[in-house]
């Protein structure tokens, strides 16, 4: 099983940036892709940004140009830089990790408990 811990979230004005940090932990798997995605108040969760094991990244209409995906496979970890943050922003953003304990067998999508990004403008 793995186990995803998010940090990163909190207040930040128009204009701002801010970065989220997901950690996987536990034993057993290799992590395919990881990403984040973004539940707005009122609305369903969509994905913002997704990164491949190899590092190929996908993105949203909606943060293209604005927010970049990275990780470090060493540490088991994805990172959302958010700059040039907006209100509409504003939500819950839960990163997901997608692993696998051999070839044949993948376990469910894995989810973070969600950190709070709230931008004022």
């Amino acid at each position: 099983q793995v186990q995803l811990v998010e940090s990163g979230g909190g207040l930040v004005q128009a204009g701002g940036s801010l970065r989220l940090s997901c950690a996987a932990s536990g034993s057993g798997f290799s992590i395919n892709d990881m990403g984040w995605y973004r539940q707005a108040p009122g609305k369903q969760r969509e994905l913002a940004a997704l990164i491949t094991k190899g590092a190929s990244t996908n993105y949203a209409d909606f943060v293209k140009g604005r927010f970049t995906i990275s990780r470090d496979n060493a540490k088991n970890t994805v990172y959302l830089q958010m700059n040039s943050l907006k209100p509409d922003d504003t939500g819950v953003y839960y990163c997901f990790a997608d692993a696998a304990h051999s070839p044949l067998f993948s376990y469910p999508r894995s989810w973070g408990q969600g950190t709070q990004v709230t931008v004022s403008s």
